[in-house]
């Protein structure tokens, strides 16, 4: 075998809060019918890679289930398929960690090359390209990239490349750089070297950002080369760049295009009816999955399968999860519910001119989203307002819930 993929599938997702108290941030539902993580698992067979070790740590189940024998992604086969590696003794305390861990895994694979991939970004990619490249460059790690707006550098591992694409320079999250080429969190090894860079530097939190790239930079014997990378790549790790980026498919301002046969984005898929069209209902802008029943109105939003919207409802620029029920006359503005929410009748939510941020969580709730977490029952006749975040164990004492309010 000559390339092993390793996907990176452990993250808790922080910054998306009670939408990943239940499930790691690569098994979160995305544009309707799929995971997170069903991007990068698409990439790998479309790119025919089919020997690949998913490394897996908080609450796998969701993820677990969802991946299974790999059969969606053809994987599925006699000769390779996917392995789920979850921690043993020790919890994974960095990337590179984690790769370390299962080093015996690697070495049983005996690949000449280790393609180490994030399990949580949204982007279509050929991986083969950036193989073909590292090897036409006699690279021994070739890092995946990709130009970022200025103000977006903090937020990234930031390189400057000298001549044909070496990287001579990295620094990871700066809070400025002359530079504003990210790494795409990518990794293309040599087996050889990322053997001996795993015995080498020493630490408990090994982080190939932190620590494993910075010391290869330093060693300038070690052929570090830059993969430009300039098509659509997007991290949905927040509550802003998760609504936006699922709404941006919705209404067709987004690049990504999920609907192209030449590369197609594969998912285990639920055995649901078709959707189903009130006589009543409106659907414009938005993407409807399978089993929906639709009598309400649905604007410029995402529904995943399952969704019930019951008569007189409006949604409008939301995202609502699976198996969610949304009863009549519910009124749902920039919101995300994840599954099997259920909402009475009559309820407001996301609807207010206060839009105070979250006073628990202002980092993370200030731009007028309101989040309800999984399997919560919202009463009928509620109204509640912006920067909302609602766990499954509220308690509803008032008819009324304030904007920058959290019901726990």
């Amino acid at each position: 075998m000559e390339t092993l993929a390793l996907i990176l599938a452990g993250g808790k997702g922080s910054r998306l809060d009670i939408l990943s108290q239940r499930r790691s941030k690569p098994a979160m539902p995305f544009a309707g019918k799929f995971r997170i993580i069903d991007f990068t698992l698409s990439n790998c067979a479309q790119s025919h890679l089919y020997d690949i070790g998913i490394l897996t740590q908080y609450l796998p189940l969701s993820l677990n289930e969802h991946i299974g024998s790999g059969k969606p992604w053809d994987l599925d086969r006699r000769d390779s398929g996917v392995t789920l590696l979850q921690p043993h003794n020790y919890w994974y305390l960095g990337t590179a960690d984690a790769v370390l861990k299962n080093l015996e895994f690697i070495e049983r694979r005996s690949p000449k090359y280790v393609l180490i991939l994030s399990g949580d970004h949204i982007y279509k990619m050929d991986y083969r390209k950036m193989i073909a490249d590292h090897k036409a460059s006699n690279a021994r790690l070739t890092i995946a990239t990709q130009p970022v707006p200025p103000e977006e550098v903090h937020r990234f591992g930031i390189m400057r490349v000298g001549e044909n694409q070496e990287i001579i320079d990295f620094e990871e999250k700066p809070k400025t750089s002359t530079s504003n080429l990210a790494s795409m969190g990518i990794y293309l090894f040599n087996l050889d070297l990322l053997k001996e860079v795993l015995h080498n530097v020493k630490r408990d939190d090994l982080d190939f950002g932190h620590h494993i790239i910075p010391h290869l930079i330093e060693s300038t014997s070690k052929a570090v080369y830059a993969y430009t990378f300039e098509d659509y790549w997007q991290d949905v790790g927040t509550y802003d760049s998760y609504l936006e980026t699922n709404l941006s498919l919705a209404n067709g301002f987004c690049d990504l295009d999920l609907y192209d046969p030449t590369w197609k984005v594969f998912t285990k898929s639920e055995d649901l009816p078709p959707v189903k069209v009130g006589e009543n209902a409106q659907i414009k802008t938005s993407l409807v999955s399978n089993g929906c029943i639709v009598e309400g109105t649905v604007i410029n939003s995402v529904l995943s399968p399952g969704v019930l919207v019951g008569k007189g409802a409006v949604i409008k620029d939301s995202v609502i999860l699976n198996n969610a029920i949304i009863g009549q006359n519910v009124t749902i503005h920039k919101s995300i519910l994840d599954k099997r929410v259920v909402v009475g009748h009559n309820t407001t939510i996301g609807v207010s001119d206060d839009v105070s941020p979250n006073k628990e969580k202002p980092d993370l709730l200030s731009s007028g989203i309101t989040v309800i977490a999984k399997g919560t029952m919202v009463p009928s006749d509620m109204t509640i307002g912006k920067n909302v975040r609602i766990f499954r164990t509220a308690h509803f004492d008032s008819k009324v819930v304030n904007s920058g309010e959290t019901l726990k």
